[in-house]
């Protein structure tokens, strides 16, 4: 864990077919990055000069579920875990919601975050926080890169090893490639609702800044945080091969996926949250889907499983549908 950035292996994606502009993805990224944090620094004084009202707020709430659903139902749970089989129009709606996002085109995020997987924690992790040490100093200095730094790293991750079977879907190939349109529409479209709304300009304006901008970035920093602080601070109820936590104070905004633990011990679960009084939207939004028929297969985990993973018998009282204790023959 104590690995140099120099000491991370290369896969020379220069040589994969189906890499993108390098440069130009780290270059939007970085602008999206930028851009929206400004706006979240101006927020303040902005809305404390009556630059924010009831329709800003529910555009905001909105987009924000249509965006972080994108991404914590659709890139990560389904695309790059396979947590559940969906028809053909939620497969598309889940890619363009969450490539609404902004967090980098639906090939590259499988790819990266499947490498995170495989090398969690240890060297070839694209955004393990200890990857320059454990001192505070270096853990301060990894808690940047695993939050933002590692998106300007030169050597992306190779899709054409980690995530070929998004690039063998025409349709998600398609939305890959495409990914510019989702930026412009995912900051337009809440000026125009805003706009039609209010039938004014300045309704468009503030929903452009509010809904867009602002909800951009508080999307960013709340998905970004699982790389960083899920991996530093928190609590470790399973046992796992790495320094994945969960952070109670981050399961509603990140939409369960801070219940991180579990996650890296059963990479597949549909249900991060699988403790009483952990709350987890992605799974509610999933089961949802399956009520409707629009999902199958859901791999919900087994009470069993899960106990068998916990660093202390005790806890078995908090697994649902699991006794307290283990039956006595």
């Amino acid at each position: 864990m104590t690995a140099s950035p120099e000491a991370l292996p290369t896969e020379s994606p220069a040589n994969d077919p189906l890499q993108p502009n390098s440069m130009g993805m780290r270059i939007t990224i970085g602008f999206f990055i930028v851009i929206p944090l400004i706006a979240v620094l101006l927020a303040i004084p902005v809305a404390w000069g009556g630059y924010l009202g009831w329709t800003d707020i529910a555009l905001v709430f909105v987009m924000w579920t249509i965006t972080a659903a994108g991404i914590t139902v659709g890139y990560h749970r389904f695309f790059t875990h396979g947590s559940f089989k969906a028809n053909r129009a939620v497969k598309i709606a889940l890619a363009i919601a969450g490539s609404m996002a902004l967090e980098g085109s639906l090939d590259q995020w499988v790819a990266d975050h499947r490498k995170h997987h495989k090398f969690s924690d240890e060297i070839g992790d694209p955004h393990s926080p200890w990857r320059f040490g454990t001192s505070k100093r270096a853990i301060a200095k990894g808690l940047f890169y695993a939050h933002v730094g590692w998106f300007f790293d030169p050597q992306n991750t190779s899709i054409a090893k980690y995530a070929p079977d998004i690039a063998a879907d025409k349709d998600l190939r398609r939305i890959s490639r495409y990914f510019p349109l989702a930026i412009t529409t995912t900051l337009l479209l809440p000026a125009l609702l805003g706009g039609l709304i209010t039938w004014s300009w300045i309704g468009a304006l503030t929903a452009f800044f509010w809904a867009g901008i602002v909800r951009v970035a508080l999307v960013h920093h709340v998905t970004w945080s699982i790389n960083s602080i899920c991996h530093v601070f928190g609590t470790r109820p399973f046992n796992s091969r790495d320094l994945s936590s969960n952070v109670a104070w981050l399961a509603i905004p990140s939409f369960g996926e801070s219940w991180h633990n579990l996650h890296h011990v059963d990479q597949t679960s549909a249900r991060h949250g699988v403790l009483r009084g952990q709350i987890d939207l992605s799974a509610e939004i999933i089961r949802g889907l399956e009520k409707l028929g629009w999902a199958r297969d859901v791999r919900w985990p087994k009470p069993e499983r899960i106990a068998a993973k916990l660093k202390d018998p005790a806890m078995r009282r908090r697994v649902p549908g699991l006794p307290a204790s283990a039956p006595t023959s």
